[in-house]
């Protein structure tokens, strides 16, 4: 069985920042890419970023420039850095691992950027 537990959401004001953190545990034997995908209210998921096992990051043209993710893989931690924030970066961020070749999801975490 695999956890995935995510953190670090939660009320910022537009410029502000926030680290959110994805904690993977279980029975794991390999972890491949990692990465993160928003939910905004009425929308439909879209795809923030990723990192694969090499360190190979991809990103969405919006957060381009202003959110990095990283990974910590003595930790089985996927991080995701959010600079600059912006009103319409206000969503539910959910982490996505895939373990032992399949993929899981985070229960979500949620970020409000509004003054």
């Amino acid at each position: 069985q695999v956890q995935l537990v995510e953190s670090g959401g939660g009320l910022v004001q537009p410029g502000g920042s926030l680290r959110l953190s994805c904690a993977v545990s279980g029975s794991i034997f390999r972890i491949g890419t990692m990465g993160w995908y928003r939910q905004a209210p009425g929308k439909e998921r879209e795809f923030v970023a990723t990192i694969t096992l090499g360190g190979g990051t991809n990103y969405a043209d919006s957060p381009k420039g202003r959110f990095t993710i990283s990974r910590d893989n003595a930790k089985n931690t996927v991080y995701l850095q959010m600079n600059s924030l912006k009103s319409e970066d206000t969503a539910v961020y959910y982490c996505n691992v895939r373990v032992n070749w399949t993929d899981y999801w985070g229960q979500g975490t949620q970020v409000t950027v509004s003054s």
